[in-house]
């Protein structure tokens, strides 16, 4: 392990997969508990305060987007005290594995859950099924979920290509439909971006009373990248927890993407295919007025080009 190991968490990025691995072990060994599930998960418990963050996620995830290379619960430890259950897998399994189902039913039948005052699952895209999945094993949870998937079972979900070697996994069995397991849920909450029309259909599944649908328009495909980069979770998350998520707290949360280059981009790209030109107009002179943007700039120079030399 590297660095200081009394600060949690731990900067784990320069360690090799072998040593990032045992170091997880270690660390969930000292702080809670380490649980092997298989050959293709795990989990890491981190006890500190009394709301436990149960989030699913990949491994490949948490090195591609981490800059400590540590589970989002770990952050959550260190910034609010929160108690950690890291599921990870080591590739996108959607957790559909017997030893991941046993792992929740030893919890349930434990009384685990119970030692908290405040229970979240989190998961983004796969992890996000597996965390609406897995939430019916803590009636009266809080959930939030970004893209999810509902099921892959093709006989609901046909028309969703972009997995379809994953059908041949068993999504009717126990755990199985995301969106009717949230049914033990306090609130749920599923965040998407309209414009992607495959997200935006199967969080048109997840339509039930106690769930909450948020729209992310032009955050694109990759929703938990991006409120990474705008460090938008910490504070989604702890307002879930405390129940303060509704749509205007949202709102002021995404007004953050106003300064997100990625989000601009798309939006002006959507302005020009549509042609409105007024409002691509405005639009860059917004962003070059509040930061250093050539490509705005650019297109700035070519609408007001037009303008001169149509006289509008």
């Amino acid at each position: 392990m590297t660095g200081d190991e009394s600060v949690f968490p731990p900067n784990l990025s320069r360690l090799s997969r072998a040593d990032w691995l045992a170091a997880l072990k270690r660390i969930g060994e000292q702080n809670g508990f380490t649980e092997p599930l298989g050959r293709a998960h795990a989990a890491v418990f981190v006890e500190r305060g009394d709301t436990l963050l149960v989030s699913f996620e990949s491994t490949p995830g948490i090195e591609a987007l981490s800059e400590t290379r540590t589970p989002l619960g770990f952050e959550m430890v260190r910034q609010h005290n929160w108690s950690s259950l890291s599921v990870l897998c080591h590739s996108d399994t959607w957790f559909r594995d017997p030893r991941v189902y046993e792992f929740f039913d030893h919890l349930l039948d434990d009384g685990f859950f119970d030692e908290f005052d405040c229970v979240l699952f989190y998961g983004a895209g796969p992890c996000g099924y597996a965390a609406g999945a897995y939430s019916v094993a803590s009636p009266g949870a809080r959930v939030l979920l970004l893209q999810p998937q509902a099921t892959l079972d093709p006989r609901l979900t046909e028309w969703d290509d972009r997995f379809a070697d994953q059908r041949r996994r068993d999504f009717t069995s126990r755990y199985g439909f995301a969106p009717e397991m949230l049914d033990a849920a306090l609130r749920a909450h599923v965040v998407y971006d309209p414009r992607e029309p495959l997200d935006a259909m199967h969080a048109a599944l997840f339509h039930r009373p106690g769930v909450t649908r948020f729209r992310a328009p032009f955050m694109g495909g990759a929703l938990q990248a991006e409120f990474m980069a705008l460090d938008l979770l910490p504070a989604m998350l702890k307002a879930v927890a405390e129940d303060r998520l509704d749509r205007q707290g949202f709102a002021t949360i995404l007004r953050a993407r106003r300064d997100h280059p990625p989000y601009l981009r798309r939006l002006l790209a959507q302005l020009d295919a549509d042609g409105r030109t007024h409002l691509a107009t405005m639009l860059c002179r917004n962003v070059v007025s509040r930061m250093h943007a050539p490509r705005f700039r650019r297109r700035l120079a070519q609408l007001e080009a037009v303008e001169d030399d149509t006289g509008t």
